[in-house]
């Protein structure tokens, strides 16, 4: 990656602006880079791919905007829910005290967490803002634990290159490349401005990824699983999202 020079990446930029020859160029990076993500093969693969790339390899470490206090939103906007599964109400009528979180795939000490075990971890606050690819947004503070903190934990393995995150909603799974999994801002929330995280922003886990957009940061987290390849999770395009038509890297 090291070796992709930034005259390289510009160049590839403007190449996709005329058309076809830009389809090539993007691929042709992405490769060399080594960063090609799970959907390069869906309908807007070339976009998707020089657009990962070159977030990649020009914000690799970069750091979300972070708010003050008095920028909070008064009103966040959450989402209507589904019908929740009979699972969930049943976790739920008991304090969510017997909710589990299990960490597997290539790590060398398998975990299953309580959400009072989370809390044992290292806790990060920061007050980042939500942006929804439908238009709305809005700055909250969220609490938890980096997500680094519970993967060290688990002993990931160092040939792993993506984590496999899942929702009790049973359709709804997700994935990040380990930038994103290590990176100090993307946590594993229990709380929410004031309080405990409330049941419509994602009650008991909600992993918030804020350098993306907010349909990665998922809620109701039961799963996260380390894995070299995305070929055998849903259709290998990396998340449940591509399938519905929208990215698999949603960087901002």
């Amino acid at each position: 990656m090291s070796s992709i020079s930034r005259r390289k990446l510009i160049t590839a930029g403007i190449a996709a602006t005329a058309g076809v020859a830009g389809v090539g160029a993007a691929w042709r990076l992405g490769r060399s880079a080594g960063l090609v993500p799970p959907d390069c093969r869906s309908a807007f693969g070339a976009g998707a791919t020089l657009t990962y790339g070159a977030q990649r390899l020009l914000t690799r470490h970069s750091m979300a905007r972070e708010f003050p206090r008095s920028m909070i939103s008064k009103a966040p906007f959450g989402n209507e829910l589904a019908p929740p599964p009979e699972e969930f109400k049943r976790l739920q009528a008991g304090g969510f005290a017997d909710w589990k979180l299990t960490v597997d795939g290539m790590v060398a000490h398998p975990l299953t967490l309580s959400p009072s075990d989370l809390r044992r971890f290292p806790v990060r606050s920061q007050i980042t803002e939500i942006s929804c690819e439908e238009g709305w947004s809005y700055i909250a503070e969220w609490i938890g634990t980096p997500l680094y903190e519970v993967l060290h934990e688990a002993g990931v393995l160092p040939q792993a290159r993506y984590i496999v995150y899942r929702s009790i909603e049973p359709f709804w799974w997700d994935s990040l490349d380990m930038a994103d999994a290590m990176h100090p801002q993307t946590l594993l929330t229990y709380a929410m401005n004031d309080g405990e995280l409330p049941v419509r922003f994602g009650a008991p886990i909600r992993l918030r990824v804020p350098r993306q957009l907010g349909y990665k940061s998922m809620k109701f987290i039961v799963r996260l699983t380390a894995t070299d390849s995305m070929k055998n999770f849903g259709k290998g395009l990396g998340s449940a999202s591509p399938e519905v038509g929208y990215s698999w890297y949603a960087g901002i």
